[in-house]
């Protein structure tokens, strides 16, 4: 018996053992993870007995109520979810991932700072009775992301070889203990989205190299250095052109988990530095080779060749025939034909193309007799500068290719297609097929556009099977939008994956053969007419907005639909928002959003970036600012673009596209709640007390907007103007009025702050002119979202009036009206005095005005100090004016040369002053003016030298004459000169010719007489 107990017992434990106890681990915690970023939170169970695949169910316990259960997910139940999850359930925001059938992770895409709280796993059981644990809590606490990572936004243009140096702040403020882990990243023109990365520092402090800059790591070349706790430096000694592209920084922070592995929590990156590096040029060489038979009607094409010449440089080719440029294709790809190759090549009888890096192709679709000749080409290493021009490093000349071309009969053939009308974008099939006997066939297919009459080469085969496709093709993607096949040898089919418009016309297929005995080849040719419809002509686009004026800050959308009768197409589209800023001409592109949902921001308005929402359905778009700045203001549109599938496929160019009206937004501005104190006031002072004057604000606009404050004075007399004493500006920089620029004014004169509603103006040692009128004008200031400052309202407040209490001190100025006539070009003198007796302890000062009549502005001609210094006004009265003392209280005022102009009024201010004071202070006192007095200036008695002096033509008239005439004089002297001479001349010519004549005549008798003796 007691055998049997204990084999019972031994069975009992083994089962125990066998069978296990379920336990349920969830993820240790407490967990800190931040707002904005995934999360995940691993559960399993083992020692469970039902099936492999487990369910778990996962709930929450809120701070706000911590014994409150919140269903959150289930991966049983689909209704299991609350109402405040359910949503971010159905979204897939929140979700179960199953890693093993006993194993999950609850993971949230986006925390939100009401995740806070303690997670529960749960398992349902499936073991028919309950043994161990079936649940599972951890702590999760959501911490507000604090990291930032900031660098300027720059282009920088280096020379290979050049060093580098860049430097990125990386900052943070999470409460727990976490580190930061800092990375450069290189992104490469042309490398797609795919950074590289440069240099790192881990969060366990490790500087590593990225794979690419090992090398120059450890050459030192590469250097990451830390900067004070914020500031990472980046150091590239010598600048390679593989360093060209955009430069950034990335910050990540880490935070360690209670199982001791770290997590990441935030990630930022910096704005991009543009990174241009010119490179060093290397020497090369240039060499010509040719493929086809250069005979007429045949293709041929020259390839130039790049030998010797290491790395990617930039390249431009030029081609030449006998000596004259044919076209040129520079670096950025631009081609430039010369007449008539440029004709040739739209007719699509010539292709000039870059094949590679360093490979330049002439192709010739048809070789004729105007192609006979000697081919080269040059290439030249080029650079582009800061303006975007291109500057040359070095040029190479290839040897020369001769061609001489020679010289070159008929098939039936028959041409078909599916269909003879397709809507554009939709496959378009046509078959050539030539009859007879089996032969070597070459074809070429041909297209006359609509309402033209030059055809364009399409595709071509040739007898060995080799494809050319036209270059009537606007791109890559449309040249593999076209296939040439050969069904058998007679039979070839031309295929448009997806047609255009320019598709549309008159298809030519040519077969061409080479005929025995001939020179040239047999030709045969076929056409057929193809249509292709158009989408764009049923496409519309509308923009509407029901808020065309927004306040300052507030919300405004745009509303974009898109109408296309062609709707059972289904063919892809993207929306490109435009905006044009007011003022301006261009448009700019805001955002775009693409066939496949992807958001592409423009380079205008950056704010917009993190205030703007696109929401977009099938054929319309909804685009929603919020803040609205006044730099928004200006006119919307939004332009469609539709694909067709293959386009998608190969991002290719849009099929068609389509702008919608304008829609002029106006952004205003807030009304303003300012207001000032306008109550006016007298203050009465002692001379060389010190005063405060205020300037309240009442009330001002939400927001608690920066003010700025101008204080103005205007002296005792009404009429006088207003002066500028000092402004005080929306950013509390003080500057003075011109008229207070002196540096007793700048010490008299100061303001204060004393609160945000409250400021004052202190006025020091106050004298006899600061007398008068004191106010100040109040403006409110808002700063936009680029930086500038826009002015809201000005408010002005009531006028405070300073007056001195009686000293004692009066100064009485003689009253006594005059008026008094100059000549002239003569002299005036003008007097003032003091009535009575002066004090002895006082000294006076003068200052003279001048006004060209009752309501001319008044000028101030000289200022006579009380120490005797004098100071003139205008420059240009310097010299015509006098002013001095006759005696301590008599003052005189001369103009020396009186000019017509100087008629007005003049009048004298004299001013007493007394010291106060220890150490003593000369202070201004008491003022007075003096009667205006009346000056009438009388045109001077004309002479008549001073007629003669005073009238410029009649004084040129009579400096001029007497040289006129003794020039007249001189000239009939030489004139009567050459005459006697000329007369004298001939006189003795005629005494001579007299005495010529006299002897032959005597001669002629002598002979006669002769004559006569022999007949006797």
């Amino acid at each position: 018996m007691a055998c049997i107990l204990c084999v019972a017992s031994l069975f009992l434990s083994l089962t125990k053992f066998s069978i296990g106890q379920r336990e349920v681990k969830i993820q240790e915690g407490p967990l800190y993870r931040a707002e904005g970023y995934p999360v995940s939170i691993g559960c399993n169970v083992s020692g469970h007995q039902g099936p492999s695949t487990q369910d778990f169910q996962w709930s929450v316990y809120l701070p706000s109520d911590p014994t409150k259960e919140i269903q959150i997910i289930s991966t049983k139940d689909a209704g299991f979810s609350y109402a405040m999850y359910s949503q971010r359930v159905q979204s897939k925001e929140i979700y179960v991932e199953r890693l093993q059938g006993d194993s999950v992770l609850l993971r949230f895409s986006k925390l939100q700072m009401k995740d806070t709280g303690e997670y529960e796993c749960h398992t349902p059981n499936t073991d028919g009775k309950y043994l161990g644990s079936y649940s599972a809590k951890t702590n999760l606490t959501v911490v507000p992301d604090t990291l930032s990572a900031t660098m300027p936004s720059q282009t920088l243009s280096k020379k290979e070889g050049e060093p580098l140096e860049l430097t990125c702040q990386a900052t943070k403020a999470t409460a727990q203990h976490t580190h930061l882990s800092l990375t450069w990243y290189l992104m490469q023109e042309g490398g797609g989205s795919q950074a590289t990365e440069i240099i790192s520092l881990s969060k366990d402090f490790i500087l590593a190299p990225g794979p690419s800059y090992a090398d120059r790591f450890v050459a030192g070349d590469i250097r990451l250095d830390k900067l004070g706790a914020s500031f990472f430096k980046l150091s590239i000694g010598k600048l390679q052109p593989s360093d060209q592209g955009r430069v950034f920084c990335e910050a990540t922070e880490w935070i360690q988990d209670p199982d001791e592995t770290w997590t990441l929590i935030t990630r930022k990156q910096t704005d991009q530095t543009a990174l241009r590096i010119q490179p060093a040029a290397g020497d090369f060489d240039v060499s010509i080779t040719a493929s086809g038979s250069p005979e007429e009607g045949n293709p041929l094409e020259l390839v130039c060749l790049v030998v010797g010449r290491d790395g990617d440089p930039q390249l431009q080719g030029t081609w030449f025939l006998d000596g004259e440029e044919i076209a040129q294709i520079d670096a950025g790809g631009v081609l430039d034909l010369k007449r008539p190759y440029r004709v040739r090549a739209s007719q699509g009888q010539l292709q000039v193309s870059k094949l590679s890096a360093q490979t330049f192709s002439l192709k010739i679709f048809s070789v004729g007799s105007e192609d006979a000749g000697a081919y080269s080409c040059e290439v030249a290493e080029v650079v582009r500068t800061q303006t975007g021009s291109w500057w040359v490093l070095q040029r190479k000349q290839s040897p020369g290719y001769r061609v001489q071309p020679r010289e070159p009969a008929a098939r039936s053939v028959a041409v078909s297609a599916e269909q003879d009308a397709v809507w554009e974008g939709e496959p378009l099939t046509l078959l050539c097929k030539a009859a007879g006997d089996a032969s070597a066939l070459s074809v070429s297919w041909w297209l006359t556009p609509q309402n033209q009459t030059t055809p364009v080469f399409v595709a071509g085969m040739g007898q060995d099977g080799t494809v050319q496709l036209g270059v009537s093709s606007p791109g890559p993607a449309y040249r593999g939008n076209k296939r040439l096949e050969k069904v058998d040898w007679a039979t070839f089919r031309l295929e448009i994956a997806s047609a255009m418009i320019t598709d549309h016309g008159t298809y030519e297929c040519r077969v061409s053969e080479r005929a025995q005995n001939q020179a040239k080849d047999l030709q045969s040719t076929q056409k057929i007419s193809i249509t292709v419809k158009s989408l764009k002509s049923s496409l519309q686009v509308n923009l509407m907005s029901r808020q065309p004026q927004v306040a300052l800050a507030h919300t405004f959308d745009l509303s974009c639909i898109v109408r296309a009768n062609y709707s059972d197409l289904q063919l892809p589209f993207s929306i490109m928002w435009q905006f044009q800023p007011a003022g301006s001409g261009a448009f700019h592109q805001l955002i775009r959003v693409t066939h496949n949902g992807t958001v592409e921001w423009g380079d205008v308005l950056s704010q917009l970036h993190r205030k703007t929402k696109v929401s977009q359905s099938f054929f319309r778009s909804q685009l929603q600012i919020h803040d609205a700045a006044m730099e928004e203001t200006g006119v919307y549109r939004c332009k469609v673009e539709v694909y067709d599938r293959d386009s998608v496929c190969t991002s290719g160019p849009a099929r068609v596209s389509a702008t919608s009206n304008l829609v002029m937004i106006t952004v205003t501005f807030p009304e303003s709640k300012l207001r000032v104190n306008s109550s006016s006031q007298v203050q009465e002072l002692s001379i060389s007390s010190s005063t405060q004057i205020e300037c309240a604000i009442l009330s001002r606009s939400a927001g608690n907007l920066p003010l700025s404050i101008i204080w103005y004075f205007s002296p005792v007399p009404e009429n006088a103007t207003y002066l500028k004493i000092l402004e005080m500006d929306q950013t509390n920089v003080v500057k003075y009025g011109n008229e207070f620029q002196t540096p007793r004014s700048k010490q008299k004169f100061h303001s204060e702050k004393v609160s945000q509603d409250l400021f004052l103006l202190n006025i020091l040692s106050v004298e006899d002119s600061d007398q008068g009128h004191y106010h100040c004008a109040v403006g409110e200031w808002l700063l936009s979202a680029s930086g500038t400052w826009q002015k809201l309202e000005t408010k002005t407040s009531g006028l405070t009036e300073l007056k001195l209490k009686p000293t004692g001190s009066q100064v009485h100025v003689s009253k006594v009206s005059w008026t008094g006539n100059a000549t002239e070009y003569g002299e005036a003198d003008f007097s003032c005095s003091l009535d009575g007796s002066s004090s002895p302890s006082s000294l006076y000062s003068v200052m003279w005005y001048w006004s060209r009549g009752t309501t001319g502005e008044s000028q101030m001609l000289a200022h006579l100090h009380y120490d005797s210094l004098l100071q003139y006004g205008p420059e240009e009265s310097r010299r015509l004016l006098h002013c001095y003392r006759s005696s301590p209280t008599d003052f005189v005022l001369k103009l020396r040369r009186v000019e017509m102009e100087d008629a007005g009024m003049y009048w004298c201010r004299v001013a007493e002053w007394q010291q106060h004071g220890h150490p003593g202070k000369w202070v201004n006192q008491a003022s007075a003016e003096s009667q205006r007095m009346v000056l009438r200036v009388l045109r001077s008695e004309a002479t008549f030298s001073s007629r003669i002096c005073s009238s410029r033509p009649l004084l040129h008239f009579l400096v001029a004459c007497p040289l006129i005439l003794l020039l007249l004089l001189f000239s009939s002297f030489l004139c009567l000169y050459w005459k006697a001479r000329k007369l004298s001349q001939l006189s003795v010519t005629a005494k001579k010719e007299k005495a010529l004549w006299v002897g032959m005549r005597r001669t002629s008798l002598q002979k006669e007489a002769g004559e006569e003796d022999e007949g006797y």
